[in-house]
């Protein structure tokens, strides 16, 4: 098999941040301090070395980079200041630019503007929905319902729902595509895929194989709690909204008050602390962010906020506070979901437990190739 080589590789990923992969001599300190090299063989020194060789064609057949969880320990342990753990991430943002058959997660990823421009574009259309439909602005009491009415926000909700879902299985197929080799002799049962299918659900859920990695155990933990609480988020907007936004004054201890508390508390201290390391660039994970990293957190953090102000001044029976920053909150929710979830910082939370699946199906078919044609059927 034959791979056209592209000197300029490096220079294209290197527009996503990184470290410069030309100083890597390839000694091999970063695979010998990463926790995670001992099942791969290899990152990420060899994916530093597809960049150095210009090896495009199989870097997006590579696993590799979603399967790196940023220890930081190749960084801090290099000899010659590459960055590797770097080089790792802009790995992930330049294949989530490939993945994506729109082109758009490529701009936002490498201009500032257009991420930035796209979000204010989406938030204002937004606004603009609300001023043109909503329904009779009371103000003797607060009526949420009737200032936006639940079954008209729900319908936009599943719609927008169910394009990012499109989007996400769409680019997620072209995703397989590379890395199962299609058209390249590879041939895996589909049955094999089902059968492997837990394992997304299982690295979905707990990103367990970031628990092998040394250094603070609360890292993990803190993930755990942001991706908890974004997700009870979404399922609380796109699913459950008409039990979650209701005029109802309901008991403390009602389960969609208790789970919005729970999303809230937890989105607001994750982003809070995450936006104080980067402040502070004290630990080496920390030292080097790109855009993109700064427009999600604050994103994340704006919508917790505005979310808690929503139901504080609804509490406190303020009409107008309540839909105005009601209307702000979703001018907020909306692009975040619109614009991260399938282009941007979000994708990874599709893309690294795919990744992890696709790893378990390549496993398994070679594991059956190494039976034979008799045992494997």
């Amino acid at each position: 098999m034959t791979y056209r080589v592209e000197p300029g590789l490096h220079r294209d990923v290197a527009k996503f941040g990184g470290g410069d992969v030309t100083t890597c001599m390839n000694c091999g300190t970063c695979t010998a301090t990463c926790p995670q090299s001992a099942e791969t063989g290899g990152f990420p020194r060899r994916i530093i070395h597809l960049l150095q060789v210009g090896h495009r064609e199989k870097l997006a057949g590579s696993l590799e980079p979603w399967l790196c969880y940023y220890c930081g320990d190749c960084s801090e342990s290099c000899p010659r200041d590459a960055n590797p753990g770097e080089t790792m991430m802009a790995a992930r943002r330049y294949l989530t630019g490939m993945y994506d058959w729109t082109g758009l997660g490529k701009r936002f990823y490498v201009s500032t503007w257009w991420e930035i421009g796209a979000i204010a574009a989406v938030g204002l259309f937004t606004v603009g929905l609300f001023a043109l439909f909503h329904g009779p602005v009371v103000t003797g009491r607060v009526e949420l319902n009737t200032f936006a009415p639940v079954k008209w926000v729900e319908i936009g909700d599943w719609i927008m729902g169910g394009v990012l879902a499109f989007l996400l299985l769409s680019n997620g197929w072209r995703m397989s595509r590379w890395v199962m080799g299609a058209g390249k002799g590879v041939d895996v049962p589909f049955s094999l895929y089902l059968r492997k299918l837990p394992a997304f659900f299982a690295h979905f859920a707990t990103q367990k194989r970031w628990r092998e990695c040394e250094g603070p155990k609360t890292r993990w933990l803190k993930h755990f709690l942001l991706v908890t609480g974004y997700l009870t988020m979404m399922m609380l907007v796109i699913v459950g909204l008409r039990w979650f936004q209701t005029d109802e004054i309901v008991p403390f201890y009602h389960p969609t008050r208790l789970l919005g508390y729970y999303a809230a508390a937890a989105l607001l201290y994750v982003t809070g602390d995450f936006l104080l390391g980067r402040l502070r660039r004290k630990d080496g994970i920390h030292k080097h962010s790109e855009p993109t990293d700064w427009v999600f957190l604050v994103l994340l953090g704006l919508a917790a906020l505005t979310g808690i102000l929503v139901h504080a001044f609804r509490l406190l029976g303020l009409p107008l506070a309540t839909y105005s920053t009601y209307v702000a909150h979703m001018a907020i929710v909306v692009p975040m979901l619109v614009v991260e979830v399938p282009f941007g910082k979000w994708g990874h939370m599709f893309y690294r437990p795919f990744a992890a699946y696709l790893a378990a199906v390549k496993q398994g078919a070679a594991e059956a190739a190494s039976l034979g044609p008799s045992r494997a059927a």
